[in-house]
């Protein structure tokens, strides 16, 4: 079971597609977005994630700046999705993944973030500011905040031939984050997103095993 549901936050009301399971969840998860919105392959996510038993909420961004986008993969998307990225910034979208955890932990769900691109850098900082065990997924953008220490649980799945994460880029997470898993695959940046040309099947298979392996440790 899947729809839009609303949901309040420090930064105004924005809309979020809950995805549930068929029994009991497992836990709850913030399903964090690329820069292109809840899209279409964002809210399959969640679903996906649904039904692997978790009650999920993937919040809708921009909404404060502008309601309802929902972009393709093409390069005049990706423009777009960086200026709307830009006028919401880190501080906000992190305030509105903060309130989606909250949501879902007053349901008396132990709560973790997983996150994509922007929203890998997002799962970040839901982990150093809200707490939550996360993974981020090719997050491009977390090294300005890697002196903000972890809370809980964190794990990273990188590609080795992502232009946007250099090698040492990566050395400095393993740098300031030593007990954190890194994995590295042999893709580049965004493939697990089918829509996208560097979608990787076999990576974004490994990549999710180790990611429902994490969830099912630190959502207990």
């Amino acid at each position: 079971m899947a729809q839009w549901i609303d949901l309040d936050t420090p930064a105004g009301p924005v809309r979020a597609w809950r995805a549930d399971p068929g029994g009991p969840p497992r836990g709850g998860l913030v399903v964090i977005q690329e820069i292109f919105g809840v899209n279409a392959h964002i809210r399959a996510v969640a679903e996906r994630f649904a039904e692997a038993g978790y009650a999920v909420l993937a919040p809708a961004l921009f909404d404060p700046v502008e309601p309802g986008v929902e972009l393709g993969y093409d390069q005049s998307a990706a423009a777009r999705g960086v200026e709307l990225r830009n006028a919401v910034g880190f501080d906000r979208a992190s305030e509105i993944v903060g309130a989606a955890a909250h949501r879902l932990q007053d349901e008396g769900l132990r709560t973790g973030a997983v996150g994509f691109c922007w929203g890998g850098s997002l799962a970040f900082l839901a982990n150093t500011r809200h707490g939550l065990p996360a993974v981020s997924y090719y997050g491009a953008r977390t090294l300005p905040f890697l002196g903000e220490p972890a809370r809980a649980p964190i794990a990273f799945h990188f590609g080795r031939h992502d232009g946007s994460i250099p090698p040492e880029a990566i050395e400095q997470h393993r740098q300031a984050l030593p007990n954190a898993p890194i994995y590295l695959y042999d893709a580049g940046h965004g493939f697990n997103c089918e829509l996208r040309a560097d979608y990787d099947a076999d990576s974004a298979a490994l990549a999710w095993r180790r990611t429902l392996d994490f969830l099912a440790d630190n959502l207990k």
